[in-house]
């Protein structure tokens, strides 16, 4: 009966329509898949609905185009109303830490960019620890978030810590200033620095290609921690390869910005005119303008975020807790009615140890 019934059930299967053939077939699929390949596509909808958060910082002396760059990258306008120093304002002037928070939309996905200012820093004519109100200024977002995530209410944490800081650094000079390693060995363990050469177009290419040499080997040399991009994961296509080898290569990016529109061989482009020629901000022979966008924006955001909260603020977090741990441990021998001798700073399981004997000997008394 079996035979005969197979050689039926296809001549029936042929006499249906080719919709109802596709929803059977769709069903046998159903039967065999579970759904947890959706989840990439439940994620991005979550993502995308709540937005994204970017704080970056931008430091460095004045006049080397802070804010034309940052201008340059985000299209916006962040300091409509900056009023410029005179040189009798600039004498007395101290650092100062300015927010500047502005909500971006491209294609449905919100962003919400926070830039962080320094008016003031280096410019003073003593700069002997002129980055102190930026490393508080970094201590208290920690110290915010902290509380943030160890309060009661934990569905609102609004996230105010610096992701990335960009260092202008002068190219005037032949490297690193002492104000320039002062600062990035600063902060180098508490934000991810990306230096950057401001105003490349002063430089012709020899020059820039030296400069890079000499800061890449000053900041080897005085053990600054920059910025690593990740490694390429083996699977990822020749592109993608090409291009993070590019970015590596190129580190510190030599950068030209610009808020105004020119024309070039009858297109209009964002640069610089000179009477020499024109200075394109988005051509790659020119600057590396593009490679700084691409890295910040398109490849690199998400990695800047998970170093921050992975590596920055972990190490922070650790240091808070292992300092509250301590202060206990020290309360706790304070109550003690027998004198102990002053001990060196305990490490965890020590402190773990110490805390059971000190419940004991409460508990029997």
């Amino acid at each position: 009966m079996d035979s005969l019934a197979a050689p039926q059930d296809r001549l029936v299967e042929q006499l249906l329509s080719p919709r109802t053939q596709a929803q059977r077939r769709l069903k046998d699929i159903d039967k065999q898949y579970v759904g947890f390949a959706t989840l990439p596509n439940q994620v991005h909808r979550k993502s995308v609905k709540k937005g994204f958060d970017f704080t970056l910082m931008v430091a460095g002396e004045s006049g080397l185009g802070k804010s034309t760059l940052v201008h340059s990258l985000f299209l916006t306008d962040l300091y409509k109303d900056r009023k410029l120093l005179s040189a009798e304002e600039r004498i007395n002037q101290t650092v100062e830490i300015l927010k500047h928070t502005v909500d971006i939309e491209e294609k449905g996905v919100k962003l919400k960019l926070t830039i962080v200012d320094t008016p003031g820093f280096g410019d003073a004519v003593n700069n002997f620890e002129c980055w102190k109100p930026i490393t508080d200024y970094v201590d208290q977002q920690f110290e915010q978030y902290f509380r943030d995530e160890s309060g009661l209410n934990r569905k609102n944490i609004q996230d105010n810590r610096v992701h990335c800081c960009l260092y202008f650094i002068s190219p005037f000079g032949h490297g690193l200033r002492p104000v320039d390693v002062g600062f990035m060995k600063a902060l180098h363990e508490k934000v991810n620095i990306v230096p950057l050469i401001a105003k490349a177009d002063c430089l012709v290419p020899s020059e820039i290609r030296k400069l890079k040499d000499r800061i890449r080997e000053e900041i080897d040399k005085f053990g600054i921690h920059v910025y690593q991009f990740p490694e390429c994961d083996s699977d990822e296509d020749e592109d993608f390869k090409q291009q993070d080898r590019e970015l590596k290569e190129s580190a510190p990016f030599a950068v030209i910005g610009s808020n105004t529109v020119v024309e070039a061989k009858g297109q209009r482009v964002r640069g610089r005119l000179y009477p020499w020629g024109i200075v394109e901000v988005e051509n790659q022979a020119h600057c590396d303008f593009v490679k700084l966008r691409n890295m910040l924006i398109r490849t690199h955001m998400h990695d800047l975020k998970d170093v921050t909260c992975d590596v920055h603020y972990e190490n922070y977090r650790a240091h808070c807790i292992q300092q509250m741990t301590s202060k206990l441990t020290q309360d706790s021998r304070m109550e003690s009615p027998i004198p102990i001798l002053p001990l060196p700073t305990p490490d965890s399981e020590t402190e773990k140890l110490i805390r059971m004997k000190d419940e004991e000997g409460r508990a029997g008394r």
